[in-house]
């Protein structure tokens, strides 16, 4: 088994960034460039791997009240993940990413989930960064 985990401070109160990273209908704007989620009856998702052109069950849960996200795959377990969200003052976040791959052969590897997961971080931190400066956005 292989875990991988990130974290990154962003500018913004936890419940703004974790109603960002939460909302269904944008993760495409911060998840890696080549994962897209389609929500179907949630819990359930599909996610759709570019590279590999495969669609995955995966499922996908929100605990607002714990500012947390958790995600697995359905049939087969091969990976989990979640995001966790804490204030740590002065209307400063901090974003704490955890994977797990359970499988070796979906591990991608360290440098590469390491990149994936800095990036997605950045994008986030873009996103909630729009939102703060324009909440009509």
């Amino acid at each position: 088994m292989a875990e991988y985990e990130r974290s990154r401070t962003m500018p913004a109160q936890p419940e703004h960034v974790f109603d960002q990273a939460a909302n269904v209908d944008q993760l495409d704007a911060w998840l890696p460039d080549d994962l897209h989620v389609a929500v179907e009856d949630p819990p359930s998702v599909t996610v759709h791997e570019d590279r590999s052109g495969h669609d995955t069950a995966a499922l996908l849960r929100s605990e607002p009240d714990q500012m947390r996200l958790e995600w697995g795959t359905r049939e087969q377990g091969s990976y989990t993940g979640w995001l966790q969200v804490a204030g740590i003052g002065s209307g400063v976040s901090e974003v704490t990413v955890h994977l797990s791959f359970f499988d070796a052969g979906h591990d991608p590897g360290e440098q590469a989930v390491h990149d994936a997961l800095d990036g997605s971080l950045r994008r986030l931190e873009d996103q909630v960064r729009m939102r703060v400066d324009n909440p009509a956005g």
